[in-house]
């Protein structure tokens, strides 16, 4: 009878000990570590984990990711290096967002001033690959502790996801695991955004300084952002066809940009902004260029318009409304008026309508009570025709 063959050891996985580690019987707390080797750049990638199963599966998917050559042993590069690399390609149009458009120029002032505010002071001079979920977690539940905003964090950690997803996509960088996915955040709440009643609108309007009404009734009455207020030109504007074409936004460094969706569309001009908007070309003797200015110098600065703005209606005795809640108020308006979803989704230049109801939906009609309504309504007409 033949001896039987020994039981070889698993290779690639080991429990590391420390050096206190008694090792009882029932187990000890010690890390895994999975390792394997990489021909490509002549070492090994080690990483470690707190269970053998975790070890062994990152193992085979490593192993995996070597052979296709979608991984690669960690490099030395830090977070502040890679940091540095990623807003280069972003400002040069290389690194894009999910959606493949460009990032835009405020989108990256604001990641920038995150990771040098915050992110870096902390976190620059570890290494890209070295980084796991514990240490991003232990920094946001420091910047919270510290008394940071929800909003804030969420600011702060955007850039970072960026940096990792991009990351991810190169093999060179080392990256095995993302450690931005699953961390745990806390939720900012939402911002009571105000709308003005419909009676209200046509006061807040009339009660500001001549020069400025026209601006604010299209923010009221077509909803356009700030930047594309600041962009707005004269040709955009088409009163015998009774539409405005937003074809550009504007950022305050940049200049003219491209619209947050990236395409074009055309808003409706309904009477109540016919009449503001006619008298202000005709203000500026339709000449072509800016309808509204652009420039901190400029009577239509965002800064002094809000400041007139609040004088007048403070002075009238109504309650102050900022332009971006005029964007709220249009939507309101708009479904009050029974516009449908799909219609205000593209008037309002939202990416898809999945925005617009994620934003507006609790302001369309639609309780239990009044579906039912509506519902019998149309039976009812239906079966009436139908006696007929």
């Amino acid at each position: 009878m033949s001896a039987s063959k020994p039981t070889r050891k698993p290779t690639g996985i080991r429990q590391r000990h420390g050096n206190r580690c008694k090792r009882p019987a029932s187990g000890c707390r010690c890390p895994w570590q999975a390792e394997v080797y990489s021909a490509r750049d002549g070492q090994k990638i080690r990483k470690l984990f707190s269970t053998r199963a975790e070890a062994q599966g990152w193992r085979d998917d490593a192993r995996s990711a070597v052979r296709k050559r979608t991984l690669r042993a960690p490099t030395s590069t830090t977070i502040r290096e890679a940091a540095d690399a990623w807003l280069e390609g972003a400002r040069a149009g290389l690194i894009r967002p999910r959606s493949g458009d460009p990032y835009k120029p405020a989108a990256i002032r604001h990641y920038e001033r995150g990771m040098r505010l915050r992110v870096l002071p902390e976190l620059g001079d570890q290494r890209l690959c070295e980084i796991e979920r514990e240490d991003l977690q232990a920094f946001v539940d420091g910047l919270l502790a510290d008394g940071a905003s929800p909003a804030l964090i969420e600011a702060t950690i955007n850039p970072v996801r960026a940096i990792y997803r991009h990351a991810m996509r190169s093999p060179s960088s080392g990256v095995a695991v993302n450690p931005t996915v699953g961390l745990e955040l806390p939720t900012p709440r939402g911002r009571r955004e105000r709308i003005a009643p419909a009676g209200e609108c046509a006061k807040l309007i009339t009660a500001l300084p001549q020069r400025d009404r026209a601006l604010w009734a299209t923010a009221i009455y077509a909803g356009l952002r700030r930047g594309e207020l600041q962009a707005l030109r004269v040709e955009d504007i088409n009163l015998p066809s009774g539409v405005i074409h937003v074809r550009r936004g504007w950022d305050q460094y940049a200049g003219e940009i491209t619209t947050k969706s990236g395409k074009d569309r055309k808003v409706p001009i309904p009477a109540a902004l016919r009449a503001p908007l006619a008298e202000h070309l005709l203000g500026l003797g339709w000449r072509d260029g800016l309808v509204f200015g652009t420039t901190s110098a400029d009577p239509y600065s965002p800064t002094v318009l809000a400041w007139r703005a609040d004088r007048a209606w403070k002075k009238a005795k109504l309650d102050r409304i900022t332009l971006h809640e005029c964007r709220h108020t249009y939507a309101s308006l708009m479904i009050a008026a029974g516009v449908n979803a799909k219609a205000l989704s593209v008037y309002m230049g939202h990416a898809n309508i999945g925005i617009t109801l994620d934003l507006y939906g609790h302001l369309m009609p639609g309780n239990e009570g009044e579906a039912a309504g509506l519902l019998d309504a149309y039976l009812a007409r239906d079966h009436a025709a139908g006696v007929g």
